[in-house]
């Protein structure tokens, strides 16, 4: 299953993992189409969810409090929820606000899956792309504020 939205974002599902593929700017704009696109994701009843920052642009406060917000979703369900795809600069903006902590970031898409899998069996590294991820995410660095 894949859909698309105005804004570009996509869901689609790898196994039993939705991926929400994200395109854009992460700011107040992205509320309503993250709201749709997490709904269209959980209609598959997916055991995890991973987020691609690939397409993604600028992400800032408001935009992390979004993503906060997924996570929240994500656990109330017991879900686990990673993301990959994300800049040097913003993976490091996921570390500082300890967002890292509570998601896996990987480094790739292949990776994020089969550390779903890994998750759903009991594992606990949550940090498993290691240094800098090498995937960009659209726009260069910038201020998240």
């Amino acid at each position: 299953m894949t859909t698309s939205d105005a804004t570009g974002t996509t869901v689609r599902t790898r196994a039993d993992v939705a991926v929400i593929d994200l395109a854009g700017d992460i700011d107040s704009h992205a509320e309503s189409s993250l709201d749709t696109a997490w709904n269209e994701a959980m209609a598959s009843s997916p055991t995890a969810v991973t987020l691609n920052f690939h397409d993604a642009g600028y992400i800032n406060s408001t935009g992390i409090a979004l993503i906060v917000g997924m996570l929240a979703k994500a656990r109330a369900r017991g879900i686990p929820l990673s993301a990959y795809g994300l800049t040097p600069h913003y993976r490091e903006i996921f570390e500082i606000t300890r967002l890292a902590d509570f998601m896996a970031i990987e480094a790739d898409e292949e990776s994020a899956v089969q550390g779903a899998d890994h998750n759903r069996a009991g594992g606990a590294d949550h940090n498993r792309a290691g240094g800098a991820d090498h995937n960009r995410a659209g726009g260069a660095g910038g201020s998240t504020t």
